[in-house]
């Protein structure tokens, strides 16, 4: 069975309250009071948005794309840049957060652009890598619609590094992914990687 269709099976909380009982000990163990006004509400606020920041778990990226795939003769680049992305380090539980640029060249089929958005945020909403996470978004979009090649860059920052360890600020981490001809052919990737560079002023 895939990755996906066993998410797909994964309910949250698997019993409703069982992860707000938890941050409720959590809340016990770090010495305060869970029944003080501002915390009375927060074990069951955390276990809501922790279900909606791990929902990717339970969606199937060829459910989001199917619907919106397109026969249309277009054999140039897609780019669509600075997707904004927000995830949770598997690391810390702690955010990073930033931009993904997604690239492609179809082969015979095109797909609807808001889904390229739907994708990035089915897999940033689980317990991420960023390597990872650039990799599971560029063969998914490689595997539904068969493209001459893909290119995705995410830029992010790291709660992780700004809040905890080393406290850098103003620290980035930047990872890609290319398959196909964006590998292969060093002109469609720089074509790549100057669209989603360039100045955003030349680009409207």
């Amino acid at each position: 069975m895939s990755e996906a269709k066993k998410a797909a099976g994964i309910n949250c909380p698997p019993a409703p309250g069982k992860i707000a009982a938890l941050v409720r000990q959590i809340l016990v163990e770090l010495g305060e009071n869970p029944d003080r006004e501002g915390l009375r509400k927060t074990p069951e606020r955390f276990e809501k948005v922790l279900c909606h920041l791990t929902s990717g778990y339970r969606q199937d990226p060829a459910h989001v794309l199917n619907a919106a795939v397109f026969e249309v003769p277009y054999d140039q680049m897609v780019v669509v840049r600075d997707i904004e992305v927000f995830s949770l380090c598997e690391h810390h539980l702690l955010p990073f957060f930033g931009s993904c640029h997604v690239g492609y060249i179809p082969r015979r089929r095109v797909i609807g652009l808001s889904k390229i958005a739907r994708l990035v945020n089915l897999y940033a909403r689980r317990l991420q890598l960023q390597e990872r996470l650039t990799r599971q978004i560029a063969e998914a979009l490689d595997e539904q619609i068969q493209p001459e090649g893909v290119g995705v860059v995410i830029e992010a920052r790291h709660l992780c590094m700004i809040m905890r360890g080393v406290e850098k600020q103003h620290s980035r981490a930047v990872t890609s992914t290319m398959l196909g001809v964006f590998r292969e052919n060093k002109n469609t990737r720089e074509e790549f990687l100057a669209l989603i560079q360039a100045p955003r002023e030349a680009r409207l």
